[in-house]
């Protein structure tokens, strides 16, 4: 049986150790694979990515780090991204996955001018959402949770416009028929982002946003939680 190749392009905060699992387990778990079924591949750290031909699928992680440093290995795993694509791999970028996946794509990517998103906010899918495999199984509106500083502010040419939030217009797209990107984090529960909102704490007040009020806006997202199933569902299929 062919594998979920996750890409690994970060790690949880540190405020996060105690909490079991990183990334890849979490996003594994919610799609319904198990981890005999799983390839995880640090492109951070260096590690190759396999053959496309070789998976069944593959979900590209969170990170810290930004597309807009646009580092070797970011260039390296955008171009395998693009042969991905072209040989009709399922994808599924989250957060920073989401933006990567955009960039090689041809979309733009920087600092969100509207500010750091954080905490749980309401996602808002569009009418060609509607008819798409993954979301339509998604009400219009939905809560679910977020973490971000930058965002794909262009599309890449020829992607449909999935969702948006008050912070960001691109919340999810997809690409031909078979790759998605989603901006929210489907694989983060509300014990999970309320780290991400005190490791924001500072940067917020800058922005005159309270951490304090956000956290107390936290809440369950169960609908965007079952978008990693739906994904194992499709790949399944």
């Amino acid at each position: 049986m062919r594998t979920l190749l996750i890409i690994k392009t970060g790690t949880k905060i540190p405020s996060l150790q105690d909490h079991p699992g990183d990334y890849g387990d979490w996003i594994a778990r919610g799609m319904g694979w198990s981890l005999d079924q799983v390839r995880v591949v640090d492109v951070q750290a260096g590690e190759a990515l396999p053959d496309a031909g070789s998976i069944a699928a593959v979900a590209i992680t969170g990170s810290g780090a930004m597309v807009t440093e646009q580092a070797d290995w970011m260039v390296r795993t955008a171009h395998w991204l693009t042969g991905a694509v072209d040989r009709g791999v399922p994808i599924l970028g989250i957060c920073f996955g989401h933006q990567l996946l955009a960039w090689a794509l041809g979309g733009h990517v920087d600092y969100n001018p509207r500010g750091i998103e954080v905490g749980t906010t309401a996602v808002h899918l569009t009418d060609a959402a509607a008819g798409d495999p993954l979301l339509s199984v998604l009400p219009k509106a939905f809560p679910a949770q977020v973490s971000h500083s930058q965002s794909v502010l262009t599309l890449p040419a020829g992607a449909v416009r999935l969702g948006w939030s008050d912070m960001d217009d691109h919340q999810g797209f997809r690409f031909g028929e078979r790759a998605w990107g989603l901006q929210f984090h489907p694989e983060f529960d509300e014990r999970i982002v309320p780290h991400y909102v005190e490791y924001y704490r500072q940067r917020l007040a800058e922005q005159g946003l309270g951490a304090d009020d956000l956290l107390r806006q936290v809440r369950a997202a169960p609908e965007s939680e079952g978008v990693l199933g739906q994904f194992g569902v499709l790949v399944r299929a």
